[in-house]
């Protein structure tokens, strides 16, 4: 299946993902959904299972406004992000006492951050999609209630699942991290350099 154009959709609010994406020079346009997908997390859900589901969720929700605007067919692609430790999935902290509770809990210990991205071609009435997601383990060092309240009077936590970023501040806390520093950032380069070949488009 052959893509449009080298162009692609990106189907994602997140500075850092295009940031990421103009790094290996990858030519886009944002196409956010008319629609808002739904974070919640289903009972029983396990966090592999929810990360894949709610990227494939934004892919198609984008792909339908992308027909229902009539725009050009371009390969699209979408994904997210998700902080779990014990199996329990950390979102974005609603507020200052939630992020400390966040940070806390991920104090001293060694936390899962799973990054699933989709990217999806269509062509007439059919659509390929291909999918993967990414795991990378965090190790926080153990951290005093001072620093955890001083980082949690920042801005930095509230737009970011488990109320932090390995590029910003809380850099100082992680001791060691095994996996994709880009996907913990929210889009693995390397994966995602693969998808877009499979869809089609040219990184090199």
């Amino acid at each position: 299946m052959k893509p449009v154009d080298q162009k692609i959709y990106l189907a994602s609010k997140s500075p850092r993902r295009r940031e990421l994406l103009r790094q290996i020079g990858i030519d886009f346009e944002l196409l956010l959904s008319d629609k808002e997908v739904d974070e919640s997390v289903l009972p029983g859900e396990a966090p592999m299972d929810y990360v894949a589901r709610v990227t494939r969720a934004k892919l198609d929700s984008a792909q339908q406004t992308m027909i229902l605007r009539q725009l050009p067919h371009r390969p699209l692609l979408s994904a997210d992000t998700t902080v779990v430790v014990d199996d329990l999935i950390l979102g974005k902290p609603a507020d200052h006492d939630e992020a400390v509770r966040m940070i806390s809990l991920l104090s001293g210990r060694t936390h899962q951050v799973l990054t699933s991205v989709a990217v999806g071609v269509t062509m007439g009435v059919e659509t390929q999609v291909w999918q993967i997601v990414q795991q990378s383990d965090v190790s926080f060092a153990p951290l005093t209630a001072q620093a955890i309240a001083a980082y949690c009077h920042t801005v930095e936590p509230y737009d970011k699942a488990g109320a932090y970023g390995i590029q910003g501040l809380a850099s100082v806390f992680i001791s060691n991290i095994v996996g994709s520093h880009s996907g913990i950032m929210g889009l693995p380069l390397f994966e995602t350099a693969q998808l877009l070949q499979q869809a089609g488009v040219r990184i090199l």
